[in-house]
C-alpha cells in the first residue's frame, strides 16, 4: 500500500473515533473538545480538552494495519455461538495482558 493510502486510511479511523466520543458525550462534549491529531505530530492520536479528558480519560493510539489480522480471528471466535459480548484477552511474554472489545461496546462502557 502507498503511503498516501495509508495516510487516509489512518485518519479515516481517526475521525470515526473522534466522531464515537462527541456521540457517546454528547451533549458535554463539542467539536472544540475532541480534534485529531495531524499527520506526524507527536502524541496522542485524538486530542481532547480539559473538559474532554475528564469525561473520556482515556489516550487514544489508533492503528489501521492488516498485521493484526490474527485478533479479528480471536475476536471471531469470542463471538462464536453467544449472544453474549465477546472480549478477547491477548497477551505476550514479559507484557501486561490486553482486553479486546468492539469499539460500539467500548463506548456503551464508557458512557
Amino acid at each position: 500500500m502507498i503511503n498516501r493510502s495509508r495516510k487516509i486510511k489512518s485518519a479515516k479511523l481517526q475521525r470515526l473515533v473522534r466522531s464515537k466520543i462527541l456521540k457517546t458525550f454528547s451533549p458535554n462534549l463539542r467539536k472544540k473538545d475532541v480534534d485529531t491529531a495531524k499527520e506526524g505530530q507527536s502524541g496522542p492520536d485524538i486530542i481532547l480538552s480539559r473538559n474532554g479528558k475528564k469525561l473520556c480519560p482515556y489516550q487514544f493510539e489508533i492503528k489501521n494495519q492488516n498485521r493484526m489480522r490474527t485478533m479479528w480471528k480471536w475476536y471471531k471466535q469470542a463471538a462464536k455461538n453467544t449472544k453474549l459480548n465477546p472480549v478477547v484477552v491477548a497477551k505476550c511474554n514479559s507484557r501486561d495482558p490486553l482486553v479486546i472489545i468492539s469499539i460500539d461496546h467500548f463506548f456503551n462502557l464508557i458512557r
